[in-house]
């Protein structure tokens, strides 16, 4: 006899942890998100992969640990794949990449200055802003803005408070609206 379908993500984890083959359906529900995060990042396809495929192996082994948090689990995959690329860049001292399209570039220039909005003009200097970011508040825009995530599930991705993810995400847009005001005085 087959056995049920779970209902949620967290009966989901309760099975795969007593039979991990039903795991594989975190993998194909989250493979592909988890590989755009990690390209984005890298900036090569073959590492990418690479590194995505170490995420889904370091989860599964680790599934036992894990306990749910109301969060979703690609939450818990985030953390992972983050903290992945981080040792990536420290084992092989290659540099952060970071990847936007023009839609993520326009979400960002509403959301520090509303109400001049016209993205186009304001690439060169938000890219030229975006790089004096550390590593981790980059991380917090990617998170909010890149890939749409709570800031319930950025807090547990970065393992801080919610309204600890709040503050620093203002606190990132805010000093992004000083440099690129900085860039228009010159």
């Amino acid at each position: 006899m087959e056995s049920e379908v779970p209902v949620n993500e967290k009966d989901l984890i309760e099975l795969a942890k007593s039979d991990p083959t039903h795991f594989r359906q975190f993998y194909d529900l989250h493979f592909e998100e988890i590989f755009r995060f990690i390209i984005r990042r890298v900036g090569d396809k073959e590492t990418a992969k690479d590194i995505t495929q170490q995420v889904f192996l370091k989860a599964l082994i680790s599934l036992d640990k894990y306990t749910y948090r109301n969060v979703p689990f690609s939450s818990y995959l985030y953390r992972i794949a983050a903290n992945e690329c981080n040792q990536f860049f420290r084992d092989t001292s290659k540099v952060r990449y970071v990847s936007m399209d023009s839609d993520i570039y326009s979400i960002l220039i509403s959301e520090i200055s509303p109400e001049d909005a016209s993205y186009e003009s304001e690439l060169p200097e938000l890219s030229s802003a975006m790089k004096t970011l550390s590593g981790k508040e980059l991380l917090a825009i990617e998170l909010r803005y890149f890939e749409k995530k709570s800031f319930k599930e950025i807090a547990f991705i970065l393992k801080i408070s919610e309204n600890l993810a709040k503050v620093r995400t203002y606190r990132i847009l805010k000093k992004l609206k000083t440099a690129l005001e900085k860039s228009h005085e010159k």
